[in-house]
């Protein structure tokens, strides 16, 4: 993989890290935050699709191997908007 660059964990689409929502569960403590922090991350793509099927599938939950909680689902809802 080019350096930079991330794939969603929705659709596998592969590009620049900029083009993407980054969920993070932060080290130590285990919170699931978005877009900053040092820890474990995810990336998605600012889609309602990719949203839906992250949500649906639980992917979120087990590529940061965290409970993700409903405050974070909904956050990525209204910048859809």
């Amino acid at each position: 993989m080019p350096p930079h660059t991330r794939r969603c964990l929705a659709c596998r689409k592969l590009g620049p890290k900029s083009e993407f929502w980054r969920v993070v569960r932060i080290f130590p403590s285990g919170e699931v935050v978005l877009d900053q922090g040092m820890g474990r991350s995810a990336y998605l793509c600012p889609h309602p699709e990719c949203l839906q099927k992250a949500e649906k599938k639980n992917r979120l939950g087990r590529s940061l191997k965290a409970k993700i909680p409903a405050q974070i689902y909904q956050t990525l809802k209204k910048r859809l908007d």
